[in-house]
């Protein structure tokens, strides 16, 4: 049920007001007592895809992050747990919300179809907050400006339209304790804590998948391939995984700084020439970093289902679903990594292989959900060349 008095407030001393809807949000005196690792806060990310708002609350990537839609109208089609992307992350029943909170222009009240529910009780029953009637033009504008800024979403107990200035002061505080992005660890936070096999009677190749927080739908191609998975929590070291004798390793997508992952970073080292290496998202960028390449925080990163890359291997140009604020510094990668993709906007990497050992990855998502299937041959391509 939506209800007035609602505000998202930025970092920057920027107010939004709006109309609160799912999980009941804290109030700025309320703030002394949330976790960071609770909602409500983050990091606030401008997301431009017209549909799939139920695949990206529920990717593990968004994990400490607001997500701001830019299409105007959200929630026309409702919601369904065969949508979730939350990977391992599910359990039986439960379908879990990693974004701290959703900012919407209009939020869409009807009817649903029968098997479905409406984004609000989504949201509510994910304890996730959301606000509505929100100037997500000028949001992110601001945020093209600015870059990716930290905000909260709160409830006023004033009856005016704006936030008292005792509450903006407080909202203000806790904004400046809680962390950056950059240089937050939040893999610990998602994914399976113990190994497990899927597919297991599968006759394809049998892959070691580093869960970082990975997409149900990677899980799916791999699983629609007839691959044999086991998957590893993230602090997995090398030495276990040999035990495992997979045929190659997939290092899958998740959320935070990569260049804080230290010990995933060395593991993966160790396994790099031993078996071929695939990743995705966060999983490039990490080979990218044991690679000895670099990594920097990008303004306001990708964010949507319409993002263009060029294969720098073959000229053909592909769209593709994107969520990611970090990248891979070029300049930074060793003589014998080349780029495989590239950025058609503003060339930033979004692949790159191994002229010497079998090591490739890409920044985007070839699994899309949400988005084009452009790239699902990706998985295929791979999984296929270790046959060689």
């Amino acid at each position: 049920m939506q209800q007035n008095n609602g505000f998202l407030v930025l970092e920057s001393g920027m107010v939004f007001p709006g109309r609160l809807f799912g999980f009941p949000s804290p109030s700025p005196e309320e703030l002394k007592t949330v976790s960071i690792a609770g909602k409500s806060a983050g990091e606030v990310v401008f997301n431009t895809g017209m549909t799939g708002y139920h695949e990206i609350l529920t990717d593990p990537s968004y994990t400490g992050q607001i997500v701001v839609m830019t299409y105007p109208h959200i929630g026309n089609y409702g919601c369904d747990p065969d949508w979730s992307e939350a990977g391992t992350e599910s359990s039986e029943g439960t379908v879990r919300i990693k974004a701290a909170g959703l900012v919407v222009r209009s939020l869409y009240t009807g009817k649903v179809p029968d098997s479905r529910i409406t984004l609000d009780t989504f949201l509510n029953d994910a304890m996730t907050p959301g606000i509505s009637d929100v100037d997500t033009r000028s949001l992110t504008l601001h945020i093209r400006d600015q870059g990716s800024l930290r905000g909260v979403i709160v409830k006023s107990a004033g009856s005016g339209a704006d936030l008292t200035p005792g509450e903006a002061a407080l909202c203000g505080d806790y904004l400046s304790g809680f962390p950056e992005m950059e240089g937050r660890n939040l893999v610990a936070g998602v994914g399976t804590d113990k190994p497990f096999r899927l597919n297991e009677s599968g006759k394809g190749p049998h892959i070691a998948l580093f869960d970082c927080g990975i997409k149900t739908s990677i899980i799916r191609e791999c699983t629609n391939l007839d691959c044999v998975l086991t998957v590893f929590p993230s602090h997995t070291n090398a030495e276990n995984v040999m035990k495992a004798h997979p045929d190659a390793v997939l290092v899958s997508n998740g959320p935070g700084d990569p260049a804080v992952l230290h010990g995933l970073i060395r593991e993966l080292r160790e396994l790099l020439g031993k078996l071929p290496v695939f990743g995705i998202c966060l999983g490039h960028q990490i080979i990218s970093l044991a690679l000895s390449a670099e990594t920097f925080k990008m303004k306001f990163g990708h964010h949507g289902v319409n993002h263009p890359v060029r294969d720098e291997l073959t000229g053909k140009v592909y769209i593709t679903s994107q969520n990611h604020g970090f990248a891979v510094r070029e300049g930074s990668l060793p003589d014998d990594a080349g780029v495989w993709f590239t950025n058609c906007n503003d060339g930033t990497i979004e692949g790159l292989y191994h002229k010497k050992i079998p090591v490739k990855s890409v920044q985007f998502h070839p699994e899309s959900a949400p988005g084009p299937e452009d790239t699902t041959w990706i998985f295929s391509s791979f999984f296929e060349s270790l046959k060689s």
